[in-house]
């Protein structure tokens, strides 16, 4: 059985009331169970995490080596800037997928820049909720 480490960064856990224009209705609750019911489907073991704290997801990264077959990440705000992600992703060797729930090249131009992506095998971006399961399904065919 494939192993899926999900994580989300900083900020997801207030998804459903934050910015509903932009990040819509559904809670990160709402979220894991629909990721949850995906991987079911592919016959895959998806661990769904979110916090806030930058070490916490390198620490969460690290633990993955040699344990999770593909790592999904929505690194928040953490996908501009944060090198130390960016350094743990490329460091473990495991095959990443980078999602976001809005389009990032339609927004701010500090948004348009992933410093995560060039360590990715692939970014998805722009769906909604259902970024996560194109992810999944992308997960499903690496």
């Amino acid at each position: 059985m494939k192993k899926i480490l999900l994580i989300n960064g900083p900020n997801l856990n207030l998804l459903g009331t934050r910015e509903k224009d932009i990040y819509g209705t559904e809670t990160l609750e709402d979220i894991a169970r629909k990721a949850n019911a995906e991987a079911l489907k592919h016959n895959m073991d998806l661990t769904f995490i979110q916090t806030n704290h930058e070490g916490e997801i390198i620490d969460k990264i690290h633990e993955a080596k040699g344990n999770i077959d593909v790592i999904i990440i929505n690194p928040g705000a953490y996908t501009h800037y944060s090198i130390a992600i960016r350094d743990a992703i490329k460091a473990v060797e495991i095959p990443t997928i980078e999602i976001h729930l809005s389009n990032i090249y339609n927004r701010e131009e500090f948004r348009k820049e992933s410093v995560i992506a060039p360590v990715c095998v692939g970014q998805i971006s722009g769906f909604g909720s259902n970024s996560y399961i194109l992810a999944i399904n992308a997960a499903a065919l690496i």
